[in-house]
């Protein structure tokens, strides 16, 4: 299997160049192909997972959204960039969603910004739970096409930072070309496809994609959708295990690489390489949940309930975003109460199949240090059940992320809102292990700790899957981890505004967001809210808009 693979490295060789040749409007139409692609494979490729999960077909409504909807999202987003839109920044903050009205419109409250890693940033004018500025609706709406459509610049190219993209040649997008080597993950099918996209569009090397063994079978529906650069010479993907993965991490046509896994096999690539090269990778987190007291009504509590259950069973946990633990005041009066109806949601939640290999080892380790985890559910061979550990006071649930249903609790000595992220922040950075993501559940402005968090993405009041969902925010774990401690990796993907040395994404939303949200775990109506998202992204019109409205209001 390892000798076949090199006329395929070698078919990207000779193609490398050829990449950066390729201008602004022929990419341009590789992106739109592809999304014909994508949307053609994208209900066979949900059924597909599906069945390696467990999961009724008829139930495939997640599986579109973490898979083809995505990954045509990256797609248009990339198109976007490449006719001419840029980020408007301000003070090292780059303010990049929503950016068109019908995002306004579907995420209307929301506001997303990823923050730059430079020095010349006034945190007084930095506020992203001000309400966002919407324009003049109006003006807008008089503006836009009746079949809305992408404009077309042919004459403009696509913005790293502030510095426009060459159109006719793009030499000069990256000094020189070269192979990278993408390692997908095995959890959600859309990774490798975002992660192949930036390597080829922000990065301009042509890629070697290495799917994972867990979700191989994603391959097969890739190589339909992006036949296109594949026929072309750009785009390669190629199957096998750990021995494959090391000899394409050691061969001398792999200029770089980049991982999405666990710093386990970081550490293991990284020993072995017989010089330097550029890893990027994005290696997990125990992403901490920092619930902020206040005043909230009963229904403000079984809200939050269900979101933050929502963060623990989406993909049967086995995400590196879920939630794993949650940070509580223990003056707040309605701690007791919130603890009781994040049980009850656990409750009505049916358990899934544990498909990720070693899930029930991860979970013994746990049951073996925590006699008072909660246990909803039967654990089997193969179902993990989801179990709630209130009152953690030792480091393990801490330091080990388990990528299985377990949700831990911890609490700190605080009463008032104040008091809470003053030893909430500074605990997060310091005894959570991972800095890819956090989650602020908060009725009160948090912007200083905002700026004080140390990590890659950052939701208030949204849960940080959907920064990995929104192709224009950065993903990736917060700058400046050394390799010795990699903690949630280096380097950040999916940034399809192509902008210079992202160091976090916040998403802020409502404290209540309406109607349902496509990751709560209870929404009535999910696959044909994904299908009618998925066609929006494919022909984005106001009668595609209103149907994947009337279809979230039925959620």
């Amino acid at each position: 299997m390892i000798s076949q693979v090199e006329p395929t490295i070698a078919r990207l060789d000779s193609h490398q160049s050829t990449w950066l040749e390729v201008g602004t409007e022929a990419r341009i139409e590789y992106l739109k192909r592809c999304m014909n692609g994508v949307m053609a494979v994208a209900e066979q490729w949900a059924i597909a997972a599906c069945e390696a999960k467990g999961i009724d077909p008829s139930s495939a409504g997640e599986e579109w959204l973490t898979g083809a909807v995505p990954t045509l999202m990256m797609l248009r987003a990339i198109v976007r960039t490449l006719e001419g839109r840029s980020a408007k920044i301000e003070n090292g903050v780059a303010k990049v969603f929503p950016d068109h009205l019908l995002d306004r419109l579907l995420w209307f409250g929301f506001r997303g910004e990823v923050w730059l890693d430079v020095a010349d940033r006034s945190p007084a004018k930095i506020s992203p739970l001000n309400p966002p500025f919407w324009g003049n609706l109006k003006e807008e709406i008089s503006q836009i096409q009746p079949n809305y459509e992408v404009s077309k610049s042919p004459n403009c190219g696509g913005f790293r930072g502030q510095k426009p993209l060459k159109t006719k040649r793009t030499e000069d997008w990256k000094e020189k070309p070269g192979i990278a080597l993408v390692l997908g993950a095995g959890n959600v099918g859309s990774t490798a496809p975002l992660d192949a996209l930036h390597k080829l569009f922000a990065e301009n090397q042509v890629v070697l994609l290495k799917m994972n063994p867990v979700n191989e079978y994603v391959g097969k529906f890739l190589e339909q959708a992006f036949e296109p650069l594949i026929t072309d010479g750009f785009l390669q993907i190629v199957y096998g295990g750990s021995d494959l993965g090391r000899y394409l991490c050691q061969h001398p046509k792999i200029d770089s690489i980049h991982i999405t896994g666990s710093h386990h096999t970081y550490h293991a690539i990284a020993k072995t390489l017989p010089q330097a090269k550029p890893i990027t990778s994005e290696l997990g987190c125990v992403t901490p949940v920092l619930v902020v007291p206040g005043d909230w009504s009963e229904s403000d509590l079984r809200f939050q309930a269900r979101h933050v259950v929502s963060m623990v069973v989406h993909n049967a946990s086995f995400n590196c975003v879920a939630a794993k633990v949650i940070v509580t005041a223990k003056g707040w009066k309605l701690r007791d109460r919130f603890l009781d109806l994040i049980r009850q949601e656990f409750a009505k939640i049916p358990n899934r199949k544990a498909y990720y290999p070693g899930a029930q080892q991860r979970y013994q380790e746990f049951l073996d240090r925590y006699p008072q985890a909660e246990i909803f559910g039967t654990r089997t061979e193969e179902i993990v059940p989801w179990t709630f550990i209130p009152n953690v006071e030792s480091d393990y649930a801490l330091q080990t992320e388990a990528f299985c249903g377990v949700l831990a609790e911890v609490s700190l000595d605080a009463t008032t809102a104040t008091e809470f992220l003053d030893r909430a922040v500074p605990f997060a950075n310091e005894k959570i292990w991972g800095n890819l993501s956090c989650v602020i559940l908060t009725k009160t402005g948090v912007e200083n700790a905002i700026r004080d968090l140390n990590y890659g993405a950052i939701g208030v009041n949204v849960w940080t899957g959907v920064i990995y969902a929104l192709p224009d925010l950065a993903w990736g774990g917060f700058p400046g981890n050394h390799e010795s401690d990699i903690q949630s990796g280096q380097g950040f993907v999916h940034n399809a505004y192509f902008l210079d040395r992202p160091q976090k994404s916040v998403l802020s939303a409502p404290f209540r967001i309406r109607p349902t949200p496509f990751w709560f775990a209870d929404h009535r109506n999910l696959l044909n809210f994904a299908q009618r998202a998925a066609e929006l992204q494919i022909t984005p019109t106001w009668k595609k808009f209103a149907q994947v409205i009337l279809a979230a209001v039925q959620g």
